[in-house]
């Protein structure tokens, strides 16, 4: 089942970004927000790559999959707004800022994707916009 198929056309209309309308962003957020984890790593290339904040790359499907499921449970991603950019013919890159909210804290967030020309993600950077005092009250 290609990733498209996972999530109804109709939910993207749920969900806006300003400055985005690329649906792989889109159902990346909406199946993340309702722990569609196995959707959510479906996006992703084969080889793709998720650089959560602390940890170093989850590098696959499975990786993301088990990732999402140990750390992602009560997280919400609240994206507002985003620009893109064509690296080159083959890459897009798309740059999101908003808000992570989980059971105890909500921190502003800047989201980094990069799409292949099937529109699979082949990169994301997920880094926390905070000060060194807040980041380390989050270690906690």
């Amino acid at each position: 089942m290609a990733a498209a198929e996972f999530i109804p056309t109709t939910v993207d209309q749920t969900l806006q970004i300003e400055g985005i309308t690329e649906p792989t962003i889109l159902r990346y957020f909406l199946s993340l927000n309702i722990g569609k984890f196995e959707e959510t790593a479906a996006l992703f290339a084969e080889d793709g790559v998720m650089h959560p904040p602390f940890e170093s790359g989850f590098v696959g499907r499975d990786a993301i999959i088990r990732y999402l499921q140990q750390e992602a449970q009560d997280v919400k991603a609240y994206p507002r707004e985003g620009v893109s950019e064509t690296l080159d013919a083959e890459q897009i890159q798309f740059q999101v800022t908003g808000k992570a909210q989980t059971s105890w804290c909500g921190v502003n967030v800047l989201w980094t994707f990069i799409l292949n020309q099937q529109k699979e993600i082949l990169y994301t950077r997920i880094k926390l916009l905070a000060s060194p005092q807040e980041l380390l009250n989050l270690r906690r």
